[in-house]
């Protein structure tokens, strides 16, 4: 059994409805947004303007914003 590939998270840019921005997280070529229900699939490549932020950073967005932590770890392997 292979692990799945690694996780890089990524920040929208900011707009007046998330002046923080919005996460989201590639595996391989498939990005997902988290959003009320969880990871949604995005589709495929970061949209334009999208940052690259480390796991720290990441962190500490879902507390700014009133997340568990453990979504970080839920983001899906498709």
């Amino acid at each position: 059994m292979s692990r799945p590939e690694p996780v890089r998270y990524l920040r929208s840019e900011p707009t007046m409805a998330y002046p923080h921005g919005r996460l989201l997280a590639a595996r391989g070529d498939a990005v997902h947004l988290l959003g009320p229900d969880g990871w949604v699939r995005a589709g495929r490549g970061a949209p334009a303007g999208a940052q690259p932020v480390t796991r720290e950073e990441a962190e500490d967005w879902c507390e700014r914003e009133g997340w568990d932590l453990w979504l970080l770890d839920a983001v899906p392997a498709y």
